[in-house]
């Protein structure tokens, strides 16, 4: 039986007083299943093209901590205490940092991870020549 899953895109915005940027995860939250995930790749020569100054080591340790965020580690801070659609929410709330996050979107799985897999391939990965 499918269940209801919602996701947003991660953007990386390097210099965002310009408000460009490139996306570079997905996180998809499925209650259902209290399935919370975030899969990332970042393509640097990308980003670059909009800021050649970006720090990408700081911009994927960023990413790294909101994955940490999303499993729940203690060292995610205090939102490692709260349930996985408090964290959605969260994450996916509006702001002004160099990763942001696109409006939220929902569909139908039977499988999370798979689904999780084929955003981040259908939305961030390198189009194939």
């Amino acid at each position: 039986m499918p269940h209801v899953f919602e996701y947003a895109v991660l953007r990386a915005v390097p210099r965002v007083e310009r408000g460009e940027f490139v996306n570079v995860g997905v996180l998809l939250y499925c209650p259902d299943l209290d399935f919370l995930c975030a899969r990332t790749f970042v393509d640097v020569a990308r980003v670059r093209a909009l800021d050649p100054g970006v720090d990408v080591e700081l911009l994927e340790a960023a990413l790294r901590h909101l994955g940490s965020s999303c499993d729940g580690a203690a060292d995610a801070g205090p939102v490692s205490g709260t349930t996985r659609g408090q964290r959605f929410r969260w994450l996916t709330a509006p702001r002004s940092t160099v990763i942001q996050t696109s409006p939220t979107h929902t569909g139908f799985t039977t499988d999370p991870d798979a689904e999780v897999n084929r955003l981040l391939a259908a939305l961030v990965m390198p189009l194939g020549d």
